[in-house]
């Protein structure tokens, strides 16, 4: 992730124009028809483009509530930065830290984690492709004697949080030396795919063939485990080092015939690269969502007056990742933009910012989620304790929709730097939330649940439903509603309604016990049910006690 501020950028020439977001790609539709019942659940496809769905406000002293927004938390194991602490942990300290983080999530009402698992051409998982990663065990290519990525899926589903794989494709190495590789390495096997920069090792964007292996170690993990989403941050090409130059000349006299800059080559590398791997990702699993997290700034107004009102570096320049591209044309499920400034910094103001990317995301239905630099809170950086939750309030007005915000990384969520992640929770997330459905997904038509019991127990009021759909229909997770003394129904799309969301036991018989139950007081609860991609049914009957 991008720890710096931005700096100013020199101009560079105004590229082409793009196209809009196909919704249903062949791939997708071909696989659907197949396999799932094809609908929008509870959503028209022509709300999505203009509101993130469920987002009714509930509003009291300045705060927002939303039924539908996506929240989540970086947890990163480059360097052991979040998970593992540290490398060489035995395997059951490993899982605990695991857990914890999973809980601080929970505990801080968030309903998606995105978790490192490539974080340099390695693996958090047993790959045919690229060896264990050091950052498990402190020696690259040592089995940490269980399957973190299966641990880290069956954890974060039991607690119905989104899971998002998250790789970096280029980066091979955190240091220059690729004799330090293991030996059956692909860097070390293949040297003529790889180029050292800035102290680093990474594999050249130019090469078709490096480019494939990228692509085939990603996709193993999509096709052997129950992911949610494909996650990508801000590292394309390299951030530029002063005084270096990235040693490619060779790779664009022998690959770069009809372009007449490098630079355009550079991107035209990033642009196939994220459009191939968009397309298989849907052609191995249409419902598994593909998201990038790019540097905050796509190019300045005085660069190119299709850019933001910034003064900062420019990541169609610095990286050569033209990012307004891959939104325009559909290439991605979501964009998560790294916002990581205040209101009012004058190269990069997030009041100026937010509402670019938001403009840009609603021309094609993309769904837009802002990266929050909440680390900046610790350093200092930030000064106002509130800034965060401004963001979010800001974030929920924007004409053009926001679906969700994202926080780096998961270390800061319990330090609570000045209170900053606890006003958050108190302003806008006293609530669950249930992630925003993407009409454009596949979608089950699962049944209305039947709300067989609500009685009283010692634990609280222990609930019970079934799920009534067919194992092709079956649910993956229930919303609990709940509401004060006896009512006849109860308003699904209030956020304040929303108990919780439970994954599904596999079985027709579900069960749930409301812990927050208080003795003496009436509640009345329904229950919806949620597919895969998190489109609703209407609620049950409802239940009092």
């Amino acid at each position: 992730m991008t720890l710096n501020a931005p700096t100013p950028a020199p101009p560079t020439s105004e590229r082409a124009g793009v196209g809009r977001r196909q919704f249903l790609t062949l791939a997708t539709a071909g696989v659907a028809a197949s396999t799932l019942t094809v609908t929008v659940g509870s959503l028209a496809p022509a709300a999505a483009l203009t509101a993130p769905a469920g987002t009714t406000r509930a509003a009291t002293s300045g705060t927002t509530l939303r039924k539908r927004e996506l929240r989540a938390m970086w947890i990163s194991s480059v360097v052991n930065i979040d998970w593992p602490s540290a490398a060489g942990l035995p395997a059951d300290q490993q899982q605990a830290e695991l857990l914890h983080w999973l809980d601080v999530a929970r505990d801080f009402r968030l309903n998606a984690v995105f978790v490192q698992v490539r974080p340099t051409a390695d693996a958090f998982w047993p790959s045919p492709h690229e060896p264990w990663s050091q950052y498990l065990t402190g020696t690259q290519g040592q089995d940490p004697g269980y399957d973190p990525l299966a641990f880290v899926v069956e954890k974060a589903h039991e607690r119905n949080l989104e899971i998002h794989a998250w790789y970096n494709p280029y980066r091979v190495s955190m240091q220059a030396d690729l004799s330090r590789l293991v030996p059956e390495h692909p860097a070390r096997q293949h040297p003529e795919w790889v180029w050292a920069y800035g102290g680093k090792l990474y594999f050249d964007p130019g090469v078709p063939a490096a480019q494939e292996h990228i692509q085939t170690a990603i996709l193993h993990s999509v096709e052997h485990y129950d992911l949610d989403g494909v996650h990508f941050d801000d590292y394309f090409y390299p951030y530029a080092v002063a005084g270096q130059t990235i040693p490619d000349a060779h790779t664009f006299a022998t690959y770069g015939e009809g372009f007449t800059t490098v630079e355009d080559w550079r991107r035209h590398n990033v642009d196939e690269f994220v459009r191939s791997i968009s397309e298989r990702i849907k052609a191995t699993k249409p419902w598994v969502k593909f998201g990038i997290s790019p540097f905050g700034i796509w190019r300045n107004r005085a660069t190119d007056p299709r850019g933001s009102e910034t003064g900062g570096s420019q990541s169609y320049d610095m990286q050569f990742a033209d990012t307004r591209r891959w939104v325009l044309e559909g290439w991605l499920d979501y964009v998560n933009p790294q916002i990581y400034w205040q209101f009012g910094l004058t190269v990069a103001d997030y009041a100026k910012l937010v509402p670019w990317w938001a403009d840009v995301a609603a021309q094609s239905g993309t769904h837009l989620y802002i990266g929050e630099a909440l680390y900046k809170v610790t350093s200092g950086v930030f000064t106002d304790p509130a800034e965060l939750s401004n963001h979010v309030t800001f974030c929920h007005e924007q004409d053009d929709p926001v679906h969700g915000n994202v926080y780096f990384s998961a270390k800061h969520v319990p330090a609570d730097p000045q209170g900053s992640m606890s006003r958050v929770r108190a302003d806008h997330y006293r609530h669950p939330a249930i992630v925003p459905a993407m009409p454009h997904l596949p979608a089950t038509r699962v049944r209305v649940p039947v709300l067989a019991s609500a009685r009283r127990t010692d634990g609280g009021v222990a609930l019970h439903w079934n799920d009534t759909g067919s194992r092709r229909t079956a649910a993956t997770s229930f919303a609990v509603y709940r509401v004060d003394g006896d009512a006849r129904t109860i308003d699904v799309e209030d956020p304040t309604h929303l108990l919780a969301t439970v994954r599904s036991s596999g079985h027709v018989v579900q069960h749930w016990t409301d812990a927050t139950a208080v003795a003496g007081t009436t509640y009345t609860y329904a229950v919806t049910a949620l597919d895969r991609v998190w489109n609703e049914s209407r609620p049950s009957h409802v239940r009092s006690v």
